[in-house]
């Protein structure tokens, strides 16, 4: 085992040493290089497919009469703030029993992980099994291109299961498994009430665009978070039995949850199954940031003339991102507020969940409970955003996520890492759902 992690080690300085950074469109021809490389030194057959966005990492090859279609990315997310890295964060580094850089875990160290639970089960059975690699460089900035990609490719990329990108363990160290992810469409709200910033004494008699603005995002919820946009839950599919019953299975956390957090309450005083109901199975609207007026130090009496207002909406299956805008203008018109501006920031994402009771679910939750020896927390579909609905809208295969990543992970933030044991059991894991899949014990 030891050769087995030195070699995944080599392996994730290799990928996390290339900046992808796709919000700065940065190094991604490398990137994709890069990862064909690997997946060819695995024994696959890689191309790049050009004309969606970055290029596409398409691989295939191994023999059997099933086949499984991984998903990863090879784009990652800025590094700043710099100051806040411990160390360089284009170079691996160990320490603390863990593996340290941008990518450690999103998402380069879950493409190794997947790789290297191939070439045990090479090592171990004789043979590569059949599989396919989609790895974009787009994740990180809403997979623009990948709906297209998908739909065009859907041929290529025909497959009897979906492994998604991520996974692992929880605050408690329970392996988990997640069958869908939810939609989401970033907007921005302005207001501007003057051609340009007025003395503040103009106060008494032309309006604030802070006030006008906040006033309209008070609208858009009530103080449990339910969303007051008419039409906003008409096409939230409702949750089946089985859904249900995975839900009351999840761990309630919301106690931990709050005290890590740091806050008084969750919304509407959720506790138990209706914490995890609300959130993994319901939509919600997010403010993200206000920006109006003076800021600095001290004072300065001055009226902006502008205010905005950055916000997201989670959504659940059957929801719409394209419609969402438009039944938030119509909100706002209604309200009076026929005056601010709603601009979409970038193309949303579609909710996707897997038919849970699909064998593969039922496989995946296997594989990591013989791997871990313990029970493992399936959820429905996690909170968090991804593009998993074109794969199953177009495909028509269960995806299923598992990983090597923990809750402290700093996904997104500086001093991102995995832990070296969870990337050992997570491999296994993978490993065993591979020998489960494709041998059947």
């Amino acid at each position: 085992m030891e050769a087995f992690l030195e070699e995944a080690r080599a392996l994730l300085a290799e990928l996390v040493a290339i900046p992808s950074v796709s919000a700065e469109g940065r190094a991604l021809r490398e990137g994709a290089a890069k990862v064909a490389e690997v997946l060819e030194g695995l024994g696959l057959r890689p191309e790049l497919h050009e004309g969606y966005g970055p290029p596409v990492v398409f691989a295939e090859g191994g023999e059997g009469e099933r086949t499984l279609l991984f998903y990863n990315h090879y784009d990652v997310q800025p590094p700043d703030p710099l100051e806040l890295w411990d160390t360089d964060p284009f170079v691996l580094a160990e320490r603390e029993g863990a593996w340290w850089a941008r990518g450690a875990h999103d998402d380069k160290g879950e493409l190794v992980a997947r790789v290297m639970a191939l070439r045990l089960f090479q090592k171990k059975h004789g043979f590569l099994p059949r599989v396919k690699f989609v790895v974009e460089g787009e994740e990180e900035v809403g997979s623009p291109h990948l709906e297209a990609y998908v739909a065009e490719k859907r041929d290529r990329l025909k497959a009897e299961a979906i492994l998604w990108e991520a996974g692992g363990v929880d605050a408690k160290g329970r392996p988990y498994l997640y069958a869908g992810l939810k939609g989401i469409v970033a907007l921005e709200l302005r207001a501007r009430t003057a051609a340009f910033d007025l003395h503040s004494s103009y106060g008494a008699v032309v309006e604030n665009p802070i006030y006008r603005l906040s006033r309209a995002l008070a609208s858009l919820r009530d103080e449990e978070g339910r969303v007051l946009i008419p039409g906003f839950y008409a096409k939230v599919r409702p949750l089946t039995p089985l859904e249900m019953e995975v839900l009351a299975e999840i761990p309630d956390e919301s106690e931990a949850l709050r005290e890590a957090f740091g806050v008084r309450d969750f919304l509407g005083g959720a506790r138990n199954l209706d914490f995890n109901q609300r959130l993994y199975t319901e939509p919600c609207v997010n403010f993200n940031g206000f920006h109006a007026g003076y800021g600095g130090p001290g004072s300065k009496t001055v009226l902006p003339a502008e205010a905005r207002a950055k916000l997201d909406f989670r959504l659940v299956p059957d929801q719409d991102p394209e419609e969402v805008p438009e039944l938030l203008r119509r909100h706002l018109e209604a309200q009076g507020f026929h005056d601010v501006e709603v601009v979409v920031l970038e193309k949303g994402e579609r909710p996707a969940r897997s038919d849970l009771a699909h064998p593969f679910v039922a496989l995946a939750r296997r594989a990591l409970e013989e791997a871990f020896g313990e029970k493992a927390v399936l959820y429905p579909n996690m909170a968090g955003s991804g593009p998993m609905h074109p794969f199953l809208h177009h495909l028509k295969a269960p995806a299923v996520g598992l990983g090597v990543g923990y809750p402290g992970s700093r996904v997104h933030s500086p001093n991102e890492h995995i832990r070296v044991r969870d990337f050992e059991r997570g491999t296994l894991a993978l490993l065993r759902l591979l020998e489960l899949f494709f041998l059947g014990h």
